[in-house]
């Protein structure tokens, strides 16, 4: 009987595995050589498109690198990098010739893609490199310089999927981009955990990852570092049909940027809403938390709790005056912008700015150059901001001049000069602001001022507000 029992157990051993074995697709398998030099785009497409048919696992093996120029990943496949597997991007520009955004040429293509899928997960420990710096031109001090181009910009996303259910991103290393790395647009049901992405600080528009007109996203336990947005909610115009971006919850990551390390915002032709950021780290950035409208989108219902924000100024390459939290509204400039015909709602030269409404901050401790800074263009476009046990720590860190507050791109002054408060607030309905506290250090220019400064707020609530300016003998403590 044992024995019946024990030949029985080998039996369904051996047919599982044979069963799995049959649903793995090894890319070296279908002509990958690995041995960096040869584009082995077309293999792995091959495994990628043999796989999709059945399920199963399109498999990277280690320890070989794999030059690839565009390829797509389908419906019910994982996408295993193995560790110490390495998927870098072909550098030369001329095979990307898909755009990132459609019609628009002008903001690079895509190297990794996907339309319409459903069932993907991408995972494994190794990485998927961009290979961003091959796009650049010369390094300058803070920054690349960006190569010209005449219509395309043919600088690739890392990972581009429109149309996407059900997506798992977990545990890969992705990143040294020459543009966005994950654009996930007109996605549901996606969870991105415990992967690193390591772009070059000195890339400009290396955003990490990029949530546009996406809904029921949980992004969890991640590492990024980005010259530009580390994670960003946008809508953007060209793909309008997906509709809103909400359901979003960012916890437990750790993130530095040379612009914002999370913005929300800034191309919003639809709304964002119910969006949840806790637990996270902001590290070493030129703006902590942004909410930057500058389109007829609406941004509300917006819940940020458990952060600490360390940021410090860096030069006008970069967005942002080192600002712990910004929020802005205002008209988008117009004709300013190498696609400026695709900012604005179509057949119109300017546009409008929606409202920004039900913002809350909890718990959260801000150490920078510069103040929360909140502004519109009129006082109906921001209400009920709310601040509750936030607390500032402003000092001056660095050679770069401050007592600038940055409101790019507006149809306004772009740069405005101004003092530097722990709190300042320019036109809003209703900010509250509740046991908060404003701390400054040794080092203090004539521009570092009150602990709150506001104008044209209509209903300023403030309760248990501690801190004095940064002069108490020449200045008060709260100036409306």
């Amino acid at each position: 009987m044992k024995s019946t029992i024990f030949i029985a157990g080998v039996f369904m051993l051996f047919f599982c595995t044979a069963s799995y074995a049959q649903k793995v697709y090894n890319i070296k398998n279908f002509g990958a050589k690995g041995d960096g030099k040869t584009d082995d785009a077309v293999a792995i497409q091959k495994a990628i498109d043999a796989c999709s048919k059945t399920g199963g696992t399109v498999f990277i093996p280690a320890p070989f690198t794999f030059i690839t120029g565009p390829f797509n990943l389908k419906s019910n496949i994982e996408f295993f990098v193995e560790g110490g597997a390495k998927i870098l991007a072909n550098p030369d520009e001329k095979v990307y010739i898909k755009s990132a955004f459609r019609d628009n040429p002008g903001e690079g293509t895509i190297w990794i893609g996907a339309e319409n899928i459903s069932n993907l997960t991408i995972s494994g420990t190794g990485e998927i490199n961009g290979n961003g710096i091959s796009f650049m031109g010369a390094e300058l001090e803070d920054s690349y310089v960006l190569k010209p181009f005449n219509i395309k910009d043919p600088r690739p996303h890392v990972l581009t999927i429109a149309g996407g259910h059900n997506i798992r991103i977990k545990d890969v290393h992705i990143g040294n981009s020459a543009y966005w790395t994950v654009h996930l647009i007109g996605c549901n049901d996606v969870t991105i955990n415990g992967i690193t992405l390591l772009n070059s600080l000195k890339v400009r528009n290396s955003d990490g990852i990029d949530l546009d007109h996406s809904k029921n996203v949980r992004i969890s336990n991640c590492y990024i570092e980005s010259g530009d947005d580390c994670i960003c909610l946008k809508n953007r115009r060209e793909y309008e049909e997906f509709g809103v971006c909400e359901n979003i919850t960012v916890t437990n990551c750790t993130m530095t940027s040379r612009s914002c390390a999370i913005k929300i915002g800034s191309e919003n032709m639809d709304t964002i809403r119910q969006v949840i950021f806790d637990n996270c780290i902001i590290k070493k950035s030129n703006r902590g938390v942004g909410i930057q409208n500058r389109d007829e989108g609406v941004v509300t219902d917006i819940l940020f709790s458990n952060m600490i924000i360390e940021g410090h100024l860096f030069s006008d390459v970069w967005w942002g005056k080192a600002e712990p939290i910004y929020i802005t509204a205002y008209r988008r400039a117009s004709g300013n912008h190498k696609d400026a015909n695709w900012r604005f709602p179509k057949g119109a030269t300017e546009g409008r700015v929606g409202a920004v409404k039900n913002i809350f901050f909890s718990n959260i401790k801000c150490t920078s150059e510069n103040g929360v800074y909140i502004s519109a263009e009129s006082n109906d476009k921001l209400s009920n901001i709310v601040f509750d046990n936030v607390d500032v720590f402003i000092d001056k860190t660095t050679n770069i001049e401050g007592g600038v507050y940055d409101r790019r791109p507006c149809a306004v002054e772009g740069f405005v000069k101004g003092s530097t408060a722990g709190f300042y607030f320019d036109a809003a309905l209703s900010i509250s602001v509740r046991n908060c506290s404003v701390q400054w250090g040794n080092n203090k220019p004539a521009y570092f001022t009150y602990a709150l400064e506001s104008k044209n707020i209509d209903a300023l609530k403030l309760f248990n507000v501690e801190g004095v300016s940064a002069f108490p003998g020449k200045l008060e403590a709260i100036k409306k």
